[in-house]
């Protein structure tokens, strides 16, 4: 077999893999797992809020600081609706949402333990 034929057949063989792939992405979520899914979006979304507002409560959160991490979380929210709007939730669309979360919860830890105080 020439060496064209081989690089086309793993060219072919990278192709369906990749298809294959892109089509379980964008396969909606079983409706029981979609549900336990948008729970879990939403608990963890109070959860957030409320790290955020002990952070205010204890002054490790400058006003600053809490404006940009409320503004993370409305975000968060617009995204969530977004991907629920067509009432199919797709893995993609969930993975979206759960690195979202992951990012701001970075984000809330960070800004918690940065050593600002509010009036500084």
């Amino acid at each position: 077999m020439s060496t064209f034929k081989k690089s086309l057949s793993v060219v072919a063989a990278i192709a369906c893999s990749l298809m294959a792939l892109s089509s379980h992405a964008a396969t909606p979520l079983p409706n029981g797992l979609a549900d336990r899914q948008e729970q879990r979006v939403d608990n963890r979304q109070d959860r957030q809020s409320d790290r955020i507002t002990q952070g205010v409560a204890s002054g490790q959160l400058t006003v600053r600081e809490q404006a940009r991490l409320e503004q993370q979380q409305r975000k968060i929210g617009r995204l969530e609706r977004r991907t629920e709007a067509d009432g199919q939730v797709t893995y993609r669309e969930a993975a979206r949402v759960e690195h979202a979360q992951d990012h701001a919860s970075r984000s809330i830890a960070r800004q918690r333990h940065d050593r600002q105080r509010p009036g500084r």
